[in-house]
């Protein structure tokens, strides 16, 4: 009885349109004779407000220079899936949770918004994955790294000398 009744609740989702998946055909997605776009093309009549933007592009700066300046200027650097108040993995969440124990300021930016910025930073480290971790300057690693460094005390000698944000008063 409850397997004919699961098969029927199946059936008739099923019939439901929106229920069938369509094809993936070069960033367009085909469903029921329609043709939907996933990216913007680089038409004349599209305007600007709708063509994809680069925000590090405009900056006038090389994508490795901006890696190694962040590195340099940031006492904690971290490149990282997401932002630190809502990390888009697992990897990039536990790397944030320890740093954060250590009440350290924390500068990040998100490889997921420039596929070519995650290149840059891949070529500087010569590391493969993230997220990557830079303190004063030297590469330290991804979360696996900075959570036995934590566990061992390693990390908290490394950030001895890394000031606490300081509070602005009014």
């Amino acid at each position: 009885m409850a397997r004919s009744l699961s098969n029927a609740l199946l059936k008739g989702i099923s019939s439901f349109p929106s229920a069938r998946f369509g094809t993936m055909v070069s960033g367009s997605i085909f469903q029921n004779g329609m043709r939907y776009s996933t990216s913007v093309p680089n038409d004349p009549d599209t305007h600007d407000d709708f063509k994809s933007t680069n925000k590090l592009e405009s900056s006038g700066l090389a994508l490795q220079d901006i890696v190694e300046q962040d590195v340099k200027d940031n006492p904690v650097m971290i490149y990282m899936k997401g932002v630190p108040d809502v990390p888009r993995c697992g990897f990039s969440s536990l790397a944030v949770r320890v740093l954060k124990e250590y009440n350290v300021p924390l500068s990040a930016r998100n490889i997921l918004e420039d596929p070519e910025l995650k290149i840059a930073v891949k070529k500087f480290s010569h590391w493969p994955t993230f997220p990557q971790i830079f303190i004063k300057g030297e590469f330290i690693g991804g979360s696996d790294i900075i959570l036995n460094m934590h566990q061992t005390g390693e990390l908290k000698e490394k950030l001895k000398d890394v000031s606490a944000p300081q509070e602005k008063s009014e």
